[in-house]
């Protein structure tokens, strides 16, 4: 009888998860390539960047942006130093003839967010009509920054989610992150096409400058060191639903790198993860803890085959039908990016996500975390 139980709960977990991939393979599937038509730009734009200890990459980030293919009057490039002990400052102040600007935080106590500080100070400089966030360390086509305002004067939107892509990786455990991230650029888009924003990334995101002061920017979500991204997605879904857009455009992608390290790598995931309990959609969080039961009952019954072999085979009929149903949802993401190469590593990483997820769901909302040198919530 336990046995039976067990398998029937099992079971109907893995079919649950079964049913997510496939109603996120749909999400993905309503958006439409976008293809950029418009060529008589209008909208004023302000890009963003909050940038700490990035001396080592910036001077190609803001090389790429001020080599956009887009009217260089309608552009402005803000870049908010957040207390650096390298040379970012210098750097980002030797393309001062070029028209960037340069924000240096100088804040004697203590904060909750120092980007959101950063982002924040940089809209109060800025006159632009739309908002565009980026990271220090990402790089971009010359066809990035038009393609997204082809996008928002299209569609009329409030905010637009991009794609983030990592690359030049160096080894197996980068490629297997860009794989794993290329599964969240994919639950982002879904998110917006199924109507239930749930994640974004803030290396890519934009806004209209009016929704962030009718909003009053990230007041009510300043608690957490991150979330600039993600709870002000939120924050805009709850009034405005269906005014959120996914860019779904190859030239819309900025790049940036995988973690070199575990450490690192898990420092990041424990950040992001931090984050979901925070969630206005309390539906998003009910997915998030499923999926995390899913995987539990994937470790429960492996343990339970000790006793009683039965339970390994069960376990190896869920893992097969986990593993089928990322494929079916990865294999249009890596043809979006073009990296269909990346599909060799889902086997390695349909077993070790089991395992990522169930430490991340804890340790994400149970401890702090150190991101660019500081110790944080």
């Amino acid at each position: 009888m336990a046995a039976l139980i067990i398998s029937i709960i099992s079971f109907s977990l893995a079919m649950a998860y079964l049913g997510l991939i496939l109603f996120l393979r749909r999400g993905w599937n309503s958006l439409k390539i976008y293809n950029l038509k418009n060529n008589q730009f209008k909208t004023t734009v302000s890009i963003l960047i909050a940038a700490r200890n990035e001396e080592d990459k910036i001077f190609k980030t803001i090389s790429d942006i001020l080599a956009q293919d887009y009217p260089s009057h309608l552009v402005e490039l803000i870049v908010v130093d957040d207390h650096s002990t390298d040379g970012t400052s210098e750097i980002v102040l030797s393309f001062a003839d070029r028209g960037v600007k340069l924000v240096v935080l100088n804040e004697s106590k203590p904060l909750n967010s120092y980007k959101k500080k950063a982002i924040t100070e940089a809209i109060k400089l800025s006159e632009a009509e739309l908002i565009i966030t980026t990271d220090a360390d990402c790089r971009m086509s010359p066809d990035w920054l038009k393609t997204i305002i082809g996008f928002y004067e299209a569609g009329n939107y409030k905010l637009i989610s991009s794609p983030v892509i990592y690359f030049e990786e160096k080894s197996a455990f980068e490629k297997m992150q860009s794989l794993e991230f290329l599964f969240l650029v994919g639950l982002g888009a879904a998110g917006v096409g199924n109507k239930m924003p749930s994640t974004c990334n803030g290396a890519n995101l934009a806004y209209s400058r009016e929704i962030f002061h009718e909003l009053k920017g990230f007041q009510g979500i300043d608690q957490l060191a991150s979330g600039d991204d993600e709870l002000f997605l939120h924050k805009v879904a709850s009034v405005y639903p269906d005014s959120i857009g996914f860019c779904k455009a190859r030239d819309a992608m900025v790049y940036t790198h995988a973690k070199s390290s575990l450490s690192e790598f898990i420092q990041q995931r424990k950040r992001w993860a931090s984050k979901s309990t925070k969630y206005k959609n309390k539906a998003v969080v009910f997915i998030g803890v499923l999926v995390w039961m899913f995987n539990l009952s994937i470790v429960l019954i492996s343990i339970l085959g000790f006793f009683n072999p039965f339970y390994w085979y069960l376990s190896l009929g869920i893992i097969s039908i986990k593993f089928v149903a990322e494929l079916f949802f990865q294999i249009v993401l890596c043809r979006f990016a073009n990296r269909i190469k990346l599909l060799w590593l889902l086997p390695l990483l349909t077993i070790t996500h089991i395992f990522y997820m169930l430490y991340i769901g804890v340790a994400g909302n149970s401890g702090k975390y150190n991101w660019k040198g500081r110790m944080v919530r």
